[in-house]
């Protein structure tokens, strides 16, 4: 009986460790040029990772979670608008992530933002999604009907 827990507790840290190796980018353009290439959708990620429980909470409950993981690794490419106060960020990092709210006119955590290939918005979702994987998994898939 021991080894099964051990086996289980071993088998569901490895799918944790896979689902955290997702590649969030922080450089928009280097993103859209992949996702042309590759034919997927960008989705932005604008967070506060180290302030907002919302976003803390859809980190936690969808965007690292091995569901997610799996769809991400295939239909999309990966960009962290990270806005943090207790963290160190670069200079560069932070103004960029500036203008990419005021870009696409972000004005609460978590938004996350969906771009075709030639960079049109074709999904907004403002606030913390409830549903883990699968509710954001339908919203992205309908996007990209559309």
């Amino acid at each position: 009986m021991k080894r099964i827990i051990v086996t289980l507790l071993a088998a569901c840290a490895l799918l944790q460790a896979g689902a955290a190796e997702l590649n969030w980018m922080t450089d928009l353009s280097k993103a859209q040029e992949q996702a042309k290439k590759e034919n997927k959708l960008v989705l932005i990620d604008f967070t506060g990772s180290d302030w907002c429980p919302w976003c803390v909470k859809l980190d936690k409950e969808t965007l690292s979670q091995p569901e997610f993981a799996d769809y991400a690794t295939k239909n999309l490419v990966l960009v962290k608008v990270d806005f943090l106060r207790h963290t160190e960020q670069p200079g560069n990092i932070k103004k960029a992530n500036e203008a990419l709210a005021k870009k696409y006119e972000v004005e609460a955590f978590p938004t996350e933002i969906a771009l075709n290939a030639d960079g049109k918005v074709v999904m907004t979702q403002v606030g913390y999604l409830a549903g883990g994987p699968k509710a954001l998994i339908a919203k992205l898939d309908k996007a990209k009907k559309e």
